[in-house]
């Protein structure tokens, strides 16, 4: 249990400690952007696998509700939305993601960066992975798991607001319009108008979502060592 606490923490301090507060600059005037970058990304690499590694050898004996096939569900339900935000987010050009800041320079593509999943959420893929954790961790009710899939949520979740406040004191003029026409939380910016649900352009998302949502439930017992079943 130590050890899961103590591999969840170090994920979450590398992540956020490092690339959301000053520490990042210091870095950055060092190694230089690139450099920091590669740097951050094979700590990235390294405390996951760890976390991973240490997840797959804990011993589950304490529970903080007992396993009821009912609540298997959740995932099942909700792995299906949890792939549209993850694969659709990688379907359109988004400003969020580093290196494609200069897309905000060209008004012209504006309209671009404001369709398809960025229409729901500027941060479909931590909203994905939000989803992921959130139904593993109803599915599963003991503490090792929790801490596990808890230390996922926890850093989708503050990264998507922390990615947010960055780019809007980086890029200042140049986020707003992006800002205002897109939200972080889902439907946010369609239930307040300033934007609007296409379905057409969710079409493909969907469909790659389904695909890949069968593969995966014919290969999660190879992938996490448990089965799923109807």
């Amino acid at each position: 249990m130590i050890e899961i606490l103590f591999a969840s923490v170090l994920f979450l301090v590398t992540h956020l400690g490092i690339s959301s507060t000053p520490l990042r600059g210091s870095l950055v005037g060092v190694l230089t952007e690139r450099g920091f970058l590669g740097v951050y990304s094979l700590v990235a690499l390294a405390t996951l696998v760890y976390l991973i590694m240490v997840y797959g050898d804990a011993t589950r004996y304490d529970y903080l509700w007992s396993p009821d096939p009912n609540l298997y569900w959740a995932p099942k339900i909700l792995m299906v939305f949890a792939l549209i935000f993850l694969l659709g987010g990688f379907m359109v050009k988004n400003p969020t993601t580093v290196g494609l800041e200069g897309a905000l320079d060209d008004p012209a593509q504006l309209a671009g960066l404001t369709r398809g999943m960025n229409r729901i959420t500027r941060h479909p893929f931590q909203w994905g992975v939000v989803l992921w954790a959130a139904s593993h961790i109803v599915a599963n009710g003991d503490v090792v798991s929790i801490v596990f899939f808890t230390t996922f949520l926890v850093l989708s979740l503050a990264g998507s607001f922390l990615i947010d406040l960055k780019k809007a004191r980086v890029l200042g003029d140049r986020w707003a319009p992006f800002a205002a026409a897109t939200s972080n939380v889902p439907f946010v910016a369609i239930i307040s108008g300033r934007n609007q649900l296409v379905f057409k352009e969710l079409l493909v998302p969907i469909g790659v979502a389904l695909a890949v949502y069968v593969a995966l439930f014919w290969t999660h017992e190879w992938i996490s060592g448990v089965g799923v079943y109807w």
